[in-house]
């Protein structure tokens, strides 16, 4: 199935710096959405917390170059004062807002993982709630207004991991990062109730093992050459770019019948069985499939194979 024309609408990327994010912004745009992409790195700000070299800017460059239209806008969703100040002006221009997406984290430089709580570093796990959850929040309750002005629309937050995943302790990477996690997927499940009688979907989307610009860096590779890292460790062989769920939300986004997916947490590859979207070499990664039927470690190369 094709990605349905998203023409007319307009969509808020929170957290669109790198990674998915860009590509969500990218997509939704090559879609036909008016993109509003934020994030706290800028060419004239200067480079958040993080640390690295990508940019809002340079979201906006990769959106425009796709075809489709936007704005990159600095905005720091700690802040209630910055996002409230995003909305406002995304109802000056558009009075609308049709598609939210909640990207918003970046907590993972402070995580140390497989430190027990009492021993991980507090004011950087602290950081990382602030990050990870507090954003979210912020962001859905001063959008949400202006998408039930303008008729509804779909609220989508970004996880790591399915349900089956997120429900219990995922061991090895610490309180801090499993508490982010298993609180965006509870949020998922109270949004859904509160907007039961409201013309919003709210679905969590989880991406597989992404191979985004500091995961190859991870991996001394690049996109070009991340097969290779796939020889050293085999279950890199079922990842996948930052394209591939992207596309999905871009799908997701354009369904009529969106509100049958109100409260579900869908992965990337669910996502490309429902719409028929593939990553750009056409492939369709099945991350968290390999590690349902496989685990966590030790796949075998051959066999990972088989779940692209």
């Amino acid at each position: 199935m094709e990605t349905a024309t998203l023409t007319g609408r307009v969509a808020l990327v929170a957290g669109a710096t790198r990674g998915a994010g860009r590509a969500l912004a990218v997509e939704l745009a090559r879609a036909g959405a008016f993109v509003y992409a934020t994030g706290r790195s800028s060419r004239t700000g200067g480079a958040s917390e993080i640390g690295r070299p990508e940019t809002i800017e340079d979201t906006l460059d990769r959106m425009i170059e796709g075809g489709g239209s936007g704005a990159s806008v600095r905005v720091d969703h700690t802040q209630p004062d910055e996002v409230r100040a995003l909305v406002e002006r995304i109802r000056s221009d558009h009075g609308r807002l049709d598609v939210l997406v909640n990207d918003i984290f970046g907590g993972d430089r402070y995580a140390d993982f497989g430190a027990p709580v009492w021993e991980h570093d507090l004011e950087g796990g602290l950081r990382m709630l602030r990050m990870g959850i507090d954003t979210h929040v912020i962001t859905s309750a001063l959008a949400l207004p202006l998408m039930l002005e303008s008729g509804g629309g779909l609220l989508v937050e970004m996880t790591d991991g399915p349900r089956e995943v997120n429900r219990e302790y995922r061991q090895g990477v610490g309180f801090y990062y499993d508490y982010v996690k298993g609180c965006i997927d509870r949020l998922v499940t109270s949004l859904t109730a509160e907007l039961a009688d409201e013309p919003v979907t709210v679905v969590g989307v989880t991406p597989g093992w992404l191979r985004s610009e500091a995961m190859l860096e991870n991996f001394g590779v690049t996109e070009e050459t991340w097969t290779e890292a796939a020889e050293r460790v085999p279950g890199f062989g079922a990842s996948e770019t930052p394209t591939y769920v992207a596309r999905g939300v871009a799908a997701l986004a354009g369904d009529a019948d969106v509100a049958r997916h109100h409260g579900s947490v869908l992965t990337a590859r669910q996502l490309s069985d429902t719409y028929g979207v593939t990553d750009v070499d056409g492939s369709r990664p099945d991350c968290w499939g390999v590690i349902r039927d496989l685990g966590w470690e030790d796949q075998p190369l051959g066999v990972v194979h088989e779940y692209r």
